[in-house]
């Protein structure tokens, strides 16, 4: 075949992942299309894949996603002719510890308010199931009739025929050695047969997909390790529908296979594969065994499948696939370069989220945006430090671990760190903070006393309560010191800046200077890009603060619909400043003490700022409070935030002056019903569901993305709808991402939760799905299900004062 000179779409990768993306365009009508792969279809990683195939990601949209996929395989064979090796045998997860145990039936509850089939089961009805499994010593199990296993390579060819049959062009042994860019735009790409120019370039490159996006500048920040599995022959009472199984406390999982088992796992300390770069010509290849390695697995499965200590062993299979930093694939539009796409980076779960991420990419490379929520797995989480080899290589020893691992609560990654730091950061830690990251940036979590070690992760109530509350009630009662460095900082400069904010923001942003305004950035649908704080310091000059996770995602947003004959210019200043809140009633009489400046209610109004004498230092000072109640961010030049802080607390020694951390910072923004981008706020919720209907300004003289979706939706019944739950006792503790029951039915899951003191108890906020959106709540008695318990909650419209609910992801 020879090569084109021109294609719509280009896709660089025939595996799994490039094949679904290629079969999904080709659905939707776009069939100029060409697939490049270096080698054969399916022989980087795809190949050696074990293929098991479950429903229950972490959030719905993911869970849709994964369940669309099951769909398609078990239809595939159908369309196509080709065989995919689809079986719908169930899947058993079982649990050994009673820790384990709630994990699932946390797992269960969320399974029953997606819509997916899920039963607990006993260790002897799981025994019955899997009958070559020891049971004597399990807490229970969960059982999904859903889920299933399919031949990887076999899967990977017929959606490739799929694709084929659409109309899609598909070119073996050619290997694209660079990419063609003009004007920030991937226009092309160069291989030894010759260019070829596109319209739109998507790498899906599998464990290449890092070295092939750096030809173009492309951050794809995944890294290799060692995979292990082994393959028995027959074993008695081992048949084609035996379920799928998976013993995390163990680490490994199991399928069946020609009537033996293949088993493999993810062992706590993994082994990156220091091969940089991968050469293209490692084609269905396979790395040496080692045992040694495996001995953690292995040991594992002989107690759980005894047969394993008599069963022959036919090969242990070490096929090195990708990891990312957290864990999550990696999907969307680099922000480095227009029309440059990336799928890839699927942590050893290519073959049960291909189906459905090849969908969601197709639709976003078609539409122009993603058709729904994809912040989990987008791209721009990602800043372009998480490239670093070193880095990537410490950390994917680590969360390949931790796939299997228990997950306690707010656990922090511990590799490839602290990275970036605030110039208070050895102070805070001297004085015993405990840092948790965030986009890399080290953050105090809380400030434990000298005498007291770091309490262990708890499912239960967590030892660093006591302390947490101790800075909840500073900041309530007297005045808190917090740290929020780690805000993103973007300065929109230029003749044309205000006309591009009143264009993306839909609150109304010609305001005077000095003015702070919170708004939405909206979305074609209506649902929030992001929420953030704009300061206009002058008339052609605005300071955007943003959440510390979104500094990528917003610059590009942004950047992106600047228009080319427009004069503004956008400047990540992220590093430029710090950001130091003062928080509580005697925030102001602190601040008297080591400023000149008049910062009483008439001279600096909330939602104002201005710039201020403090100490020898001038910083920006702004009335603005995201744990509700008094106080001001200060906005200093990083340079001078050691003397303004030193300062401060000399200042504040007998005020009852205490740090605080980012812990009680979340929990009292959840008391006082602000909202958090990333957890109540996202793509798929709008305004109206979210209850921030006071920050869009409908009829402001711009227009402005989203508002055509709003006026449609305006005053129609809710989705869904954001409440308060307060917690009726005082003794159960909620983490987030909990069912919330009306009347015994699922209604909804938990976005955020912290313990207030105001209630004496855990508050959270959630959103209400069916017919509890569209009903007034002033205490409906409802239940939310934690690690198994049914708890009882109070839901409320507004608690506990209808103030301004604004928000802002911390």
């Amino acid at each position: 075949m020879t090569l084109p000179s021109h294609v719509q779409t280009i896709i660089v990768g025939g595996g799994i992942a490039g094949c679904s993306v290629a079969y999904h365009l080709a659905k939707l009508g776009r069939t100029d299309v060409l697939l490049l792969e270096q080698g054969k279809l399916t022989s980087g990683t795809t190949w050696h894949a074990a293929g098991l195939v479950g429903q229950m990601r972490p959030n719905r949209n993911m869970t849709q996603m994964s369940r669309y996929g099951i769909e398609l395989y078990a239809t595939l064979e159908a369309e196509t002719g080709l065989a995919t090796g689809w079986k719908q045998c169930g899947s058993v997860n079982v649990a050994k510890t009673p820790e384990r145990m709630k994990v699932l039936r946390k797992q269960l509850a969320m399974a029953r308010s997606f819509g997916v089939e899920c039963h607990e089961i006993s260790p002897a009805e799981a025994g019955d199931k899997y009958p070559v499994m020891r049971t004597d010593d399990l807490q229970g199990a969960l059982w999904l009739p859903g889920d299933g296993k399919a031949n990887p390579a076999d899967l990977c060819m017929s959606l490739a025929k799929g694709a084929r049959n659409r109309g899609v062009k598909i070119m073996e042994g050619v290997e694209v050695t660079g990419v063609i860019v003009e004007k920030g735009r991937a226009v092309g790409v160069r291989t030894a047969q010759g260019e070829i120019r596109c319209e739109t370039l998507v790498n899906c490159g599998g464990q290449w997909a890092r070295q092939f996006g750096a030809l173009a500048g492309v951050n794809v920040p995944l890294y290799s390790a060692e995979h292990f599995y082994i393959v028995t022959g027959k074993i008695p009472g081992v048949h084609p529908m035996l379920p799928v199984m998976r013993d995390p406390d163990g680490f490994i999982y199991y399928k069946e296979e020609v009537g033996g088992l293949v088993m493999g796992g993810f062992e706590p300390n993994a082994k990156p594969w220091k091969m940089d770069p991968i050469p293209s010509t490692f084609q269905f290849e396979l790395l040496g065994e080692d045992w040694d390695q495996f001995e953690i697995l292995m040991t594992a499965a002989m107690h759980r499948t005894p047969c394993l200590e008599t069963a022959e062993i036919k090969m242990l299979l070490n096929g090195p696939e990708s990891f990312t930093p957290d864990g999550n694939f990696i999907l969307g539009e680099s922000p480095e370069l227009r029309n440059y796409f990336v799928c890839a980076g699927f942590n050893s779960a290519g073959i049960a989220n291909s189906g459905g991420a090849g969908r969601l990419m197709a639709e976003w490379i078609v539409g122009g945006e993603p058709s729904t929520d994809l912040w989990d797995v987008d791209i721009r989480r990602f800043g372009s430090f998480t490239g670093n080899r070193k880095a990537l290589a410490e950390r994917t020893g680590e969360t390949l671990g931790l796939h299997y691992a228990m997950r306690w609560p707010r656990q922090e990654l511990e590799t490839a760190r602290p990275l970036r730091t605030s110039p208070l950061y050895d102070v805070l830690a001297a004085k015993g903070a405990e840092f948790g990251s965030k986009n890399g940036w080290e953050r105090a979590s809380y400030f434990r006393p000298a005498d007291r070690p770091r309490p262990e992760y708890t499912l239960d109530t967590p030892g660093w309560l006591p302390w947490m509350v101790e800075e909840q009630k500073a900041t309530r009662e007297a005045v808190a010191l917090y740290d929020q460095t780690s805000f993103s900082k973007l300065l929109l400069q230029g003749r044309d800046a205000l006309a591009v904010l009143q264009r993306l923001c839909a609150n109304e942003m010609d305001v005077p200077v000095g003015k702070m305004v919170y708004t939405a950035m909206l979305n074609e649908r209506g649902g929030f890009e992001s929420d953030l704080t704009v300061m206009r310091q002058a008339a052609d000059r605005f300071l955007i603060v943003t959440g510390s996770g979104q500094a990528t995602r917003d610059f590009d947003w942004i950047h992106r619909h600047i228009g080319e004959d427009e004069r503004a210019v956008l400047t990540d200043v992220s590093a430029l400043y710090c950001v130091l809140s003062v928080m509580g009633p005697k925030a102001r009489e602190l601040l008297a003490r080591v400023s000149p400046d008049d910062l009483s209610p008439e001279a600096l109004k909330f939602s104002w700022t201005k710039e201020i004498d403090l100490g020898l230092a001038r910083v920006r000072a702004a009335r603005m409070s995201y744990v509700g109640g008094p106080g001001f961010e200060l906005y200093v030049p990083v340079e001078m935030t050691r003397h303004v802080y030193l300062a401060l607390q000399e200042a504040g020694k007998d005020l009852g002056l205490r740090d605080a951390g980012y812990y009680a910072l979340d929990a009292l923004r959840i008391e006082q019903g602000r909202r958090a981008w990333g957890a109540e706020l996202g793509p798929d919720e709008t305004p109206w569901e979210a209850g921030l209907a006071f920050s869009i300004k409908l009829d402001k003289p711009a227009d402005f993305i989203g508002r055509a979706a709003l006026l449609a939706t305006q005053g129609q019944p809710l989705r869904k709808k954001l409440v308060t739950l307060v917690f009726t006792s005082g003794r159960p503790f909620a983490w987030g991402g909990e069912a919330i029951l009306l009347e015994g039915e699922p209604a909804g899951e938990i976005s955020s939760a912290g313990y207030s003191p105001l209630a004496g108890a855990c508050v959270a906020l959630g959103y209400l799905r069916g017919p509890g959106a569209n009903l007034p709540h002033a205490g409906t008695r409802a239940q939310v299900q934690l690690w198994g318990e049914l708890v009882d909650v109070a839901l409320h419209d507004r608690w506990p004062a209808p103030a301004p609910a604004t928000g802002r992801r911390p």
